[in-house]
């Protein structure tokens, strides 16, 4: 395939896998689903690493690293994306996936003192004011909600989106340490997708949540889409277009996703965002785009925020 075929293939995948995981939300329980979308994925990479003739063995050190990529980015970010979903249009949470741009060089100056460009403390600095416009509304009836006796269940459902976004950054970050120690993508990416599936499933027997099969049609559908397309197609393709276009144009894709997934969103979620929504998602994406063409100093960090969670969810 061509590039520009590859690059609308991925966009078009990752924009559309927000609205894809309501399709799971309702009788099976979001840790289980984010189970069975992985335990599939990851086992059809590891078909693909074999087929391919790749040693699906790797040292534990290495491992130990996979282990902590899959907690952070196949774990614990799914499943507070999936519960979020459950009381948050999943086109807002796809605009909040946008600002791992600079959740991942916050963390990576914390953890490896990477310097940050002084243009990405500005566009994250606009980014912030755009989040506010994005739910001002929205927080502002579920604040008033809880102050008269309500749940205050969409303000958990933003917190918990939060997390997942800091948390598949946090996945990013510990991506230098598995690249030191192995550089197949694509069997590295299998067992941390496995490491993160067998984390979740563990939590989900300890928490007594039901292991049940796919109840409706719809479900198995986007279960299959998630993780085929989602999860391995998505990733193939996004891979190639680093090869011959570079990381530093690919991660565009980041940009696209959440506009497309707020589209989605529009049409089938009948959300209906007002001016000041409007204005606080183009802040967001004017802010994520602004950031990408920081300084070459940033870059690295940046390219491998999405080369390992543009995908998320």
């Amino acid at each position: 395939m061509s590039s520009p075929v590859l690059f609308t293939l991925a966009s078009l995948i990752w924009g559309s896998t927000f609205w894809a995981i309501t399709l799971q939300l309702g009788e099976v329980p979001p840790s289980v689903s984010v189970v069975y979308r992985f335990a599939l994925a990851s086992s059809v990479l590891f078909i693909i690493c074999i087929g391919r003739g790749f040693k699906l063995q790797l040292p534990w050190r290495t491992q130990k690293w996979l282990m902590l990529q899959g907690m952070a980015t196949f774990g614990l970010s799914y499943i507070c994306t999936y519960q979020a979903e459950e009381v948050v249009v999943s086109g807002l949470v796809a605009v909040l996936f946008a600002l791992m741009v600079f959740w991942t060089p916050l963390l990576g100056r914390v953890f490896y003192g990477t310097p940050i460009a002084p243009r990405t403390w500005g566009a994250g600095a606009v980014a912030t004011g755009g989040v506010a416009l994005l739910f001002y509304h929205s927080i502002g009836t579920a604040w008033r909600d809880v102050q008269a006796g309500g749940s205050g269940h969409f303000l958990l459902g933003v917190v918990l989106a939060l997390v997942a976004t800091i948390a598949s950054s946090a996945g990013s970050i510990v991506v230098a340490k598995v690249r030191e120690q192995s550089g197949n993508v694509m069997l590295t990416t299998a067992w941390s997708m496995f490491w993160g599936t067998l984390m979740v499933a563990i939590y989900a027997v300890v928490t007594g949540q039901r292991f049940m099969l796919p109840p409706t049609a719809s479900y198995t559908l986007g279960l299959l889409y998630l993780s085929i397309f989602g999860s391995v197609i998505a990733f193939l393709a996004y891979f190639t277009l680093i090869n011959r276009i570079g990381p530093h144009k690919a991660v565009y894709i980041g940009v696209i996703t959440p506009v497309l997934s707020v589209l989605l969103s529009i049409k089938l979620e009948h959300y209906r965002p007002g001016p000041v929504e409007f204005l606080g998602m183009i802040l967001c994406l004017a802010s994520v785009a602004w950031a990408l063409r920081a300084p070459a100093a940033a870059k690295p960090v940046q390219a491998a925020t999405l080369n390992n969670a543009t995908e998320t969810p």
